[in-house]
């Protein structure tokens, strides 16, 4: 772990530069080195200051922020945490390599402040990460439409379809939005009904599901109060406002929006969603729990097995944060850990093994 991490903040503003380095100040592990008003700026300063981490505006003058991330991070591997009020830029930002996201302030009472807190958190994680490995320009997805998909590489395949009975319930945090789509968008038409919660602050889960619908073969969209959970369609947990929890009637699965404070530090939580996954659907389901820091997800996840789902963690090697994974894993939770680009073979394996049982 670094114990002080060196911090360059890069915005176009110099009030919001100068209030955020204040902020940023307050906590004794970060040593701010310098501010930078623009990414030409930024390069000179990264040469000469060497931060362990950046925080970056993706709206700036000159250069936006991705285009300077994707000319950036294949020549100087630096640990990047972004900001922008606007959700698809934040997700561009994050496929071009950066490590996660804080929402840009609004002009409210005491909203810096939490702004700052999230972005301290943030970094901390951020300066652990090791980009160098991680980031791969090449291997990178980019977001595809169905037809591009359809005419690209074949989908992984189930040989049988599955049962309504079937579920699959996917958790993920930090890097969790590059691994669902990594995932996701192998999978064909025909998976179960899918609920995922990835930590997301409220406002930009409902972009991300929009995100993932067009590259995907199949439905994906961001959950609302007592829908339906079927076959070919995947719902997303909407960030920061409620829990989601899966329930099972007589006509099958559907989830439910609860609104109550937040469960192993997180709202939505993927404790909170597993834990229902495992009451609801027990043997039926397959749970997925991918990069993260922190500890959410293991005790759903253990509570899945327990009741005798098949269960799977993302490997160390492949994470952006081996956090939950790693929690999970040494539970006992999962019961196959595997590198992230073969977890969607994996889950269709054991579709087509359940179904040829069952046939």
């Amino acid at each position: 772990m670094v114990s002080n991490i060196k911090v360059l903040i890069v915005d176009d503003s110099i009030l919001f530069r100068e209030a955020l380095a204040r902020e940023l100040r307050k906590d004794p592990r970060l040593v701010i080195v310098g501010t930078a008003s623009d990414p030409f700026d930024a390069r000179d300063k990264i040469i000469a200051l060497k931060p362990d981490v950046m925080t970056l505006d993706v709206e700036m003058p000159k250069m936006n922020g991705i285009d300077f991330l994707r000319r950036l991070l294949p020549q100087y591997p630096l640990p990047v945490i972004v900001s922008s009020s606007l959700a698809a830029a934040v997700f561009d930002a994050i496929a071009a390599g950066a490590v996660d996201f804080v929402a840009k302030p609004g002009a409210e009472q005491g909203a810096m402040e939490a702004y700052a807190a999230d972005m301290i958190a943030k970094i901390k994680i951020a300066a652990d990460v090791d980009v160098a490995s991680k980031f791969k320009p090449a291997l990178r997805p980019q977001p595809q439409t169905r037809s591009q998909q359809t005419a690209g590489e074949a989908l992984l395949r189930i040989t049988r379809r599955p049962d309504a009975n079937q579920l699959l319930a996917v958790g993920a945090s930090t890097g969790g939005t590059e691994a669902i789509f990594n995932v996701l968008t192998k999978l064909p038409a025909d998976i179960p009904g899918t609920v995922i919660v990835q930590h997301m602050p409220g406002g930009f889960t409902k972009l991300y599901a929009e995100r993932l619908n067009k590259a995907c073969a199949f439905e994906v969209r961001e959950a609302e109060d007592n829908d339906t959970v079927r076959p070919g369609l995947a719902l997303l947990a909407p960030g920061g406002t409620y829990q989601m929890r899966l329930v099972k009637g007589p006509r099958g699965y559907s989830v439910r929006l609860v609104d109550m404070e937040k469960v192993s530090g997180h709202k939505p939580s993927v404790d909170f969603l597993f834990d229902s996954v495992a009451e609801a659907a027990g043997r039926d389901a397959i749970g997925v729990i991918l990069t993260g820091m922190g500890a959410d997800g293991a005790k759903g996840l253990l509570k899945m097995r327990e009741r005798g789902a098949y269960t799977i963690g993302q490997d160390q090697a492949s994470c952006v944060v081996y956090g939950m994974p790693m929690v999970a894993f040494n539970a006992g939770a999962v019961v196959k850990q595997l590198p992230l680009d073969r977890i969607a073979q994996e889950i269709c394996g054991r579709l087509s093994l359940r179904a040829n049982r069952h046939a």
